[in-house]
């Protein structure tokens, strides 16, 4: 993957998690990097200072709310007036909330499509004419299982993410024989912040101990009961984005131990 080196990349919602370790790995293989989140902390910024001085690489961060088309926009045009262009984009940023679709508050259900879904599109946009004009571009959008399956309870979420594998498809059938692909990766369960604050609410409804909570609630669908790693989700990402993955292009790639094979 030594065409990477020099590529600049822009992950949305990077400073952890998956996004993090995606930064991390494609600066590891030579890509400038954009850093991203909405609190533009110190901790966010000594994020991107200690990447570039370990990996040797361009590394910034930009604050941006990805609930705000305006500034989802603005990310892009900022990355690229630093760094030059937008070469690899990877969609990651997302949140989330549980509750019957009855219940399901409106104010959670409008971040949860702006976040998870609409910024994506407005990031893509903002991206895809400087990549054309370049000839060579990667899209990677983050999904999820939920992408492709339903489960109770995330009405917002599964709409979303079933949302970014659509958004997926026309993006790559608009752009293909252009030079750039994009394509979703879709995690099962994975151990992030997120769904840390899954397990623990879970335990507080079942009164179950965290390893039950977390074989028989959180991974009850996940038949090797085992987490995908951050390292597993970025090592797809930027398999996606090398020259090795050039011809595939609006496909989704299931990392979910068995999940969607059932």
């Amino acid at each position: 993957m030594t065409m990477l080196n020099g590529k600049n990349a822009v992950i949305t919602g990077s400073t952890s998690g998956i996004g993090l370790a995606t930064a991390e790995l494609l600066a590891a293989k030579g890509c400038n990097i954009v850093i991203n989140s909405f609190t533009d902390s110190e901790d966010d910024h000594r994020i991107a200072s200690e990447l570039a001085k370990k990996q040797g690489v361009d590394a910034i961060y930009v604050k941006a709310d990805m609930s705000k088309p305006e500034e989802a926009r603005g990310l892009i045009e900022q990355a690229a007036s630093k760094l030059g262009s937008v070469d690899i984009l990877v969609n990651n940023a997302g949140i989330q909330y549980v509750a019957p679709i009855e219940e399901f508050p409106t104010d959670k259900w409008n971040a949860i499509l702006a976040i998870n879904l609409s910024a994506a599109f407005h990031t893509s946009a903002a991206a895809v004419p400087g990549m054309r004009d370049n000839g060579w571009g990667r899209i990677v959008n983050i999904a999820s299982a939920h992408g492709l399956r339903a489960s109770p309870h995330k009405a917002a979420y599964v709409a979303a993410k079933h949302g970014i594998v659509g958004l997926t498809k026309v993006v790559a059938v608009e752009l293909a024989g252009k030079g750039v692909t994009c394509n979703a990766v879709c995690p099962g369960f994975v151990h992030t912040p997120l769904v840390e604050k899954q397990i623990e609410d879970r335990m507080k409804e079942t009164g179950f101990d965290r390893d039950k909570t977390i074989r028989d609630v959180i991974l009850e669908k996940q038949p090797s009961k085992q987490f995908a790693t951050v390292e597993q989700i970025a090592a797809s990402v930027a398999f996606l984005a090398s020259d090795d993955a050039a011809q595939i292009t609006g496909t989704t790639l299931s990392i979910d131990g068995g999940w969607t094979a059932q």
